[in-house]
């Protein structure tokens, strides 16, 4: 029998953690650490404000250590800590579905609970699969995606996104799969303000991809109505009712991936509720929870849910789910979100925010080597030219001057993305773009 000694402790390092999306060796070398955080900051662990400029990572949208979510949690936690949803249930995983079906878009009503972004992409291409098999078209087998699209790292997300290093080190990817042209036009929308006016025609490609591969092939067509990870692009007008429109002429299922443009940041409760487009699938995750406990879900149109439940000889009707779908202290915390959003209209303070946001954000033009500017709702991207050789040196030299000043802010290649909490004041958004600004001219050679 192993005797019990009293815990050595061990030093507090930086070395066993595998940081993702990161530059360790850099960062190992310079730390920059978050302590703690409430409201619009983050807090080093010397006691130094960081304003928080990306909602985390684009998550927090009702602002860090609400009280009311961080109750909830404890709550459950007190009551039960995990439960199965595997031929089990409890009652606050189907409350929170309720609750989620209640604000997504009209007949977007049977909700499937995930725990992250990647999750709700893989999920919602793998339904759109089982949807077409359930009806007899098991030929719709091909995915679409789009160039610069993000829908997360699982291996179907990464397959119809199009980042190319997300991609690049992984070999073969899934097969029939394809990708629509993405919107950014510089040369003839630069500094546009809102949705660009030119590009909707792009969508036509999908008609390009249907003569290729025959409609009966495509199973559905994946796109986010904001592009944020790539950088902010901004859907052209019309674009997205076009898509649409091809979709339904050709029997294709239209997958919106809301994972950042979900709960508040277009000014609404989702994009599609913004710029007038319902598609058959929609992806969430981030701001369900305010992050506070990770957690996605995929709502689809009850049609779906019928074709694939209904159709099937019996017992389990859709192979597929995690052990934590639906998990006790995410529902909870799911709830509490969401009563947050409603009592507080957060969709409607970025809505108010928005014009004020975009003076302020478009304030940056004409500074050294800012070659275009993006908005729409409380996103902000701002494109700086590459330094020779050296793509995304500029833009992450920005970010660290930033983050020295007490401003957090997020880069992707060349480009300075922007969202902050929904509670977002005025002065706030001067301090964020006034230390971006200086930060840019910092690094102008």
């Amino acid at each position: 029998m192993n005797e019990i000694t009293a815990a050595i402790p061990r030093p507090n390092n930086l070395d066993a953690f595998w940081m993702p999306f990161s530059d360790n060796r850099y960062f190992k070398a310079h730390p920059r650490l978050l302590a703690r955080a409430e409201g619009m900051s983050y807090y080093t662990p010397d006691g130094r404000e960081i304003l928080d400029g990306t909602a985390g990572l684009w998550c927090c949208n009702a602002g860090h250590g609400r009280r009311e979510i961080t109750e909830a949690i404890q709550r459950q936690a007190a009551v039960m800590d995990f439960a199965p949803t595997f031929q089990l249930g409890h009652p606050v995983a189907f409350e929170a579905a309720a609750r989620v079906a209640e604000i997504t878009p009209p007949g977007l009503d049977r909700v499937f609970f995930t725990n992250s972004g990647s999750e709700s992409a893989d999920t919602a291409l793998k339904i759109a699969l089982a949807y077409h098999k359930a009806r007899g078209e098991g030929s719709r087998v091909r995915l679409i995606g789009r160039e610069r699209g993000y829908h997360g790292v699982g291996f179907g997300g990464m397959s119809v996104g199009g980042i190319g290093p997300n991609r690049k080190q992984f070999g073969a990817l899934l097969p029939y799969v394809d990708h629509l042209p993405h919107t950014h036009l510089p040369q003839r929308n630069a500094f546009s303000r809102g949705q660009p006016e030119h590009g909707a025609e792009l969508a036509d490609a999908l008609e390009a991809l249907v003569a290729l591969h025959g409609a009966e092939t495509i199973a559905a067509v994946m796109v986010e109505p904001v592009a944020g990870s790539t950088g902010v692009l901004v859907p052209p007008r019309g674009y997205l009712e076009r898509l649409r429109a091809i979709c339904d002429r050709h029997g294709i299922l239209l997958i919106f991936d809301e994972v950042i443009t979900g709960f508040g940041r277009l000014g609404a409760n989702f994009g599609a509720e913004r710029l007038g487009v319902t598609p058959d699938i929609l992806t969430m995750a981030k701001g369900l929870t305010n992050a506070a406990v990770p957690m996605g879900a995929v709502a689809v149109k009850g049609a779906i849910y019928d074709a694939v439940v209904n159709g099937a000889p019996g017992g389990i009707e859709l192979f597929h789910g995690y052990t934590y779908s639906g998990h006790p202290l995410a529902a909870a915390a799911a709830i509490a979100t969401l009563e947050l959003h409603r009592r507080e209209d957060l969709p409607g303070r970025a809505r108010a925010m928005e014009p004020y946001w975009q003076e302020a954000v478009h304030s940056l033009k004409g500074l050294p080597n800012v070659v275009d500017i993006r908005d729409f709702g409380l996103i902000g991207g701002i494109e700086l030219a590459p330094r020779p050789g050296r793509p995304g040196a500029r833009a992450t030299e920005v970010f660290r001057r930033c983050f020295d000043a007490g401003v957090l802010v997020r880069v992707t290649g060349d480009i300075v993305a922007l969202s902050p909490p929904l509670i977002v004041e005025r002065h706030q958004v001067d301090r964020i773009v006034g230390t971006l600004g200086e930060a840019i001219r910092a690094e102008a050679a």
